[in-house]
């Protein structure tokens, strides 16, 4: 596989400020349906320019990720759209889409556009609809609806799986793909077989790893006020309902429960609570030259976090094992350019979509030890007030999964951690920290494009 050599930035970049909406169903609630896109980035744009302690006319330029804008926006030039929304307007702007590592691209693309000198201060932002498209304007039957059909403005509706799942063909090169057969596409259980084979664990033991990933997730969502889950709470979707809460409903216990029907399996390995809770959402992040953090944001009240490095790959799907291969180059990437290692990094986040991602990333980027991450998550020591958290948010199968927005979010929790902004879901003290200093994030996605971003505070 081809190998890149990362060369250090021109200049030194930070993030100084970050914004992100709750992740919810937006058509569920009468307080949140009728959102448009212009309102959900708008709000995560303008949150984080608060918490850099600038304004509109301090950025001079704007990212606007969309995971997805065939079939949730209403648009052909998404970003054009929503300036206003922000104070912009006038400003120059691009769009972006990488599926599901659009957020954590958008992080690259900032970084790269301030070190080169071009820009000093940068938004950069993503926004989704993962559980909606916009509505036909009345009058148009279903079957007449199509890319050629006019929209309403702002109603939307539900996208029921079987209508999105056919959307993610779109993400493969299917010459050499037999659709809706045995192809690149079906391949969710790749890394747990992977692991399992080159660990020397057993089924079982994977198994119950499986679902301490999702327990674990859950259990950090519960204590996340921009959670998907918490979203939900006193509606009549069952997933508003933690797995122990769902386990003393059904009279089981949770290992009862977690291997029961309930909790299905959709192959050799993988089960039903292991895949993405797909969602709304938007955040974003302010992107300054670390030099020029005293001129722009004068009322900055936190430490800058100096984006130290960030490695990509990507592999197309018929890659064998591809996000093992590609998140194996992205790290080496990183650590050859920076001199870190896993023993640098005090939080972890993964865009676990399909939640064994968290495990295999993980002991790729050295953060948990090789052929041991099993028995830290299975521990419970990977939870958010472990010794070893991976996604204090919830990660993909608990906080949700708003696409592009996804990476973004996990942004937006690594600074507030790193800033001891996290409130009641704060990590505990690591290491000789009294809060965390470092982070990695592993973006994954777009079949498949993946990323390795190392952040950490500054404090001189």
């Amino acid at each position: 596989m081809n190998q890149t050599k990362l060369h250090k930035y021109s200049r030194s970049v930070s993030i100084i400020g970050v914004g992100c909406t709750p992740f919810m169903y937006t058509v569920d609630k009468d307080e949140t349906n009728g959102l448009t896109e212009g309102e959900m980035y708008g709000y995560a744009a303008l949150k984080a320019m608060e918490d850099a302690g600038v304004n509109p006319q301090d950025v001079d330029y704007y990212f606007h990720g969309q995971a997805n804008p065939l079939a949730g926006s209403n648009f052909l030039t998404p970003n054009i759209q929503i300036g206003n929304w922000f104070g912009m307007k006038g400003k120059g702007s691009i769009h972006h889409s990488e599926a599901c590592c659009t957020g954590y691209l958008a992080i690259e693309q900032a970084v790269n556009a301030v070190a080169s000198g071009k820009y000093n201060c940068v938004l950069t932002g993503c926004v989704e609809f993962g559980d909606s498209s916009p509505a036909p304007y009345d009058g148009i039957a279903p079957e007449d609806d199509g890319v050629d059909v006019p929209k309403h403005p702002y109603k939307r509706n539900k996208i029921p799986m079987e209508q999105f799942l056919k959307t993610t063909s779109w993400l493969y090169d299917r010459t050499y793909t037999r659709a809706l057969m045995a192809g690149q596409e079906l391949i969710y259980d790749d890394a747990a077989e992977w692991y399992v084979r080159t660990r020397g664990i057993t089924p079982e033991q994977m198994n119950d790893t499986l679902n301490w990933m999702c327990i674990n997730n859950m259990r950090n969502a519960e204590v996340n006020p921009l959670s998907l889950i918490n979203f939900l709470k006193g509606t009549k979707d069952p997933n508003q309902f933690t797995y122990d809460e769902r386990a003393k409903a059904a009279g089981m216990t949770l290992d009862e429960y977690m291997n029961s029907a309930y909790n299905p399996r959709m192959g050799d390995f993988l089960r039903a609570g292991g895949i993405e809770l797909k969602c709304d959402g938007a955040a974003a992040c302010i992107v300054c030259a670390t030099e020029m953090i005293p001129q722009i944001a004068k009322n900055l009240k936190h430490k800058p976090i100096e984006v130290v490095g960030i490695g990509s790959a990507a592999c197309e799907a018929s890659t064998p094992h591809f996000e093992v291969a590609a998140t194996q180059e992205a790290v080496r990437q990183v650590y050859e350019l920076t001199g870190m290692s896993g023993d640098d990094l005090d939080l972890f986040y993964a865009n676990d979509f399909i939640v064994t991602s968290h495990l295999v990333s993980a002991e790729i980027a050295g953060y948990l030890p090789e052929g041991e991450g099993w028995k830290y998550i299975c521990d419970g020591r990977t939870a958010w007030n472990g010794d070893k958290p991976i996604n204090s948010n919830g990660g993909r199968t608990a906080f949700g999964h708003a696409h592009a927005a996804s990476g973004m979010a996990d942004m937006y929790e690594a600074c507030k951690q790193i800033w001891n902004e996290a409130g009641d879901h704060q990590v505990p003290n690591l290491k000789d920290h009294k809060v965390p200093q470092t982070a990695m994030l592993r973006g994954y996605g777009g079949a498949q494009n993946v990323a390795a971003i190392i952040i950490k505070r500054i404090d001189d």
